[in-house]
């Protein structure tokens, strides 16, 4: 029998699908982009035509760095265990605190998981980096509230 999974597997689960959903909306976003051009060629000529032409481009090129950022996010969260404990937080901890919960992966911002929102944020972020290291009892001070750490998982 399969043991059901723990509210941290939940998390990372929803930041890989809200990741893909994202990836999937780009990408029809490129190839909507494309088959526009594609028809915009055929109808038009001209001055016009190449400035058009040269938006849409830059459009794509805009489209598929965005596309490459959210693949490198999907790439640091795969190295993630999602089932690995940790008495101090480390990159994959999830940090139960008075402000409520902490992801440290990658940089998603607020998401829910089982009923409970989720702040998903980098280590290298302000915030990120100060939880980096430290363990349940401990506080932390961030723009003026602190935030007491209950739980790491």
């Amino acid at each position: 029998m399969k043991s059901k999974p723990s509210f941290k597997q939940l998390i990372y689960a929803e930041c890989i699908s809200a990741l893909n959903t994202k990836v999937e909306a780009l990408k029809s976003l490129i190839i909507n982009l494309a088959a526009g051009a594609e028809n915009d060629s055929k109808s038009s000529a001209g001055d016009k035509h190449e400035t058009a032409k040269a938006m849409i481009q830059i459009e794509q090129e805009k489209l598929n760095k965005q596309l490459g950022e959210f693949y490198a996010q999907i790439s640091i969260l795969e190295k993630i265990d999602a089932t690995a404990q940790s008495p101090k937080i480390i990159k994959g901890s999830l940090v139960k605190t008075d402000k409520g919960f902490f992801f440290l992966s990658i940089a998603l911002g607020k998401i829910s998981a089982a009923q409970e929102n989720v702040i998903v944020l980098s280590p290298q972020s302000p915030l990120g980096a100060l939880f980096m290291g430290l363990s349940a009892t401990q506080k932390v001070q961030f723009n003026n509230i602190t935030y007491q750490i209950l739980e790491v998982d």
